[in-house]
């Protein structure tokens, strides 16, 4: 997956306890994402008490060099210790119950409405 070098640099550090920073993408396919969401969670077994979402449909966001920067700037203003990342993008970036009906597929994103998003695979 690509990801920017100061981004990798802090995933290469490792865990190194809590809070942890979650970054996952979300795409209308598997090769291009358009949203990241990026989850802070203090403590074990936690929920994420923190969450903030960035889009860029215009270009891959991971690309974007902007939003890197402003998700490095929040994991540090959230003083996150350790930063775990997804391997690869995690599903349509709409979500359901506020973009589309509870219980229904995207309308939008017919890719993922065949597939599982954390293996890709198809499930129909």
């Amino acid at each position: 997956m690509k990801k920017s070098k100061k981004i990798k640099k802090l995933l290469n550090k490792g865990f190194r306890g809590y809070p942890v920073a979650t970054i996952a993408y979300y795409g209308p396919d598997d090769k291009n994402a358009t949203k990241v969401a990026v989850g802070i969670v203090p403590s074990e077994d936690a929920e994420p008490d923190i969450l903030k979402r960035w889009f860029n449909e215009a270009i891959d966001i991971r690309k974007d060099r902007i939003i890197s920067e402003e998700i490095i700037q929040f994991i540090k203003e959230n003083k996150a210790k350790s930063v775990v990342m997804t391997d690869r993008i995690m599903g349509c970036p709409h979500e359901e119950g506020v973009d589309y009906p509870d219980g229904s597929k995207c309308p939008k994103c017919s890719f993922w409405a065949i597939r599982d998003r954390f293996t890709g695979e198809i499930i129909q």
